[in-house]
């Protein structure tokens, strides 16, 4: 079955997210999506929020950006979510956005270098190994989390061109997509993801009187506008095209954000097989 999702995105204020995820967790939604941009809200701190405040959804974090987070800091706070909330916790991580790393000094010169040597470094970290690596950009010396998850967990990894989405076959056990991507586009990253990845897309949505106006002014070039047929329509397509996951994210002006919740969950999740 297709796992179906939505986002509280940043553009919306923080005292939203309690509605929003109480909302998806009363009405069987199965993800809740947060995201880390700069300079909005944290995506660990709203990802406890939300699940403190549920006992079912599923909440993912997506993206956490590598050049801002030391990679041990990251391993502690995600082996914390986990032992607190097993089994709920979805995480990705990615390069950043470039000129945001930049700003607050955190551009490398290789995003790909380190992407792959934080992988490498957080997964061995919540499988509760020591680990000593002394790359070009992840430093550790004999970092063993002492509360380490008590079940194996997955992270996830996102990207756009070809040489990310060949890293995250190989080094994370997940493929985020970060934008929206069409059919083909998921069958081209699953094709240079391999087979066994699981794969999470995003699909921009808008639905109500004005929802092709608000798409446009957000996702101008993809996403779907319309009602529960025409957006459980979409993310059919894109679920054929090798998605495990869709996402539903709204506008970021969307005027009833948890009234988006209600729409993906009670009116688009019955429509997806």
């Amino acid at each position: 079955m297709t796992a179906l999702g939505t986002v509280f995105r940043p553009q919306f204020p923080p005292e939203v997210l309690r509605s929003m995820a109480e909302t998806a967790d009363a009405t069987g939604l199965d993800q809740l999506w947060v995201w880390e941009d700069c300079f909005s809200e944290s995506g660990i701190a709203t990802a406890a929020a939300a699940l403190a405040w549920t006992s079912r959804v599923r909440v993912g974090i997506g993206l956490l950006p590598v050049p801002l987070r030391n990679v041990a800091l990251t391993g502690m706070e995600l082996a914390t979510l986990h032992r607190l909330f097993p089994e709920r916790v979805i995480v990705g991580v990615g390069h950043g956005v470039q000129s945001w790393m930049g700003q607050v000094g955190a551009r490398v010169s290789s995003p790909l270098t380190l992407l792959r040597e934080y992988l490498d470094a957080l997964r061995a970290l919540l499988r509760g190994e020591e680990v000593s690596v002394d790359g070009t950009y992840v430093k550790l010396d004999r970092v063993r989390l002492d509360w380490p998850p008590l079940t194996p967990v997955k992270v996830y990894a996102g990207g756009v061109g070809p040489k990310t989405l060949r890293l995250t076959g190989e080094s994370a056990d997940g493929t985020l997509t970060v934008a929206d991507e069409s059919a083909d586009s998921v069958r081209r990253i699953r094709e240079l993801v391999g087979d066994q990845q699981e794969i999470i897309a995003a699909l921009h949505a808008a639905t109500g009187p004005d929802a092709l106006e608000r798409l446009r002014r957000t996702s101008p070039d993809v996403g779907v506008a319309g009602d529960a047929e025409t957006v459980a329509a979409a993310v059919r397509e894109l679920a054929a095209a090798g998605a495990d996951t869709v996402v539903v994210q709204p506008t970021g002006d969307e005027p009833d954000p948890v009234g988006f919740v209600r729409f993906v969950a009670e009116q688009v999740r019955p429509l997806v097989p």
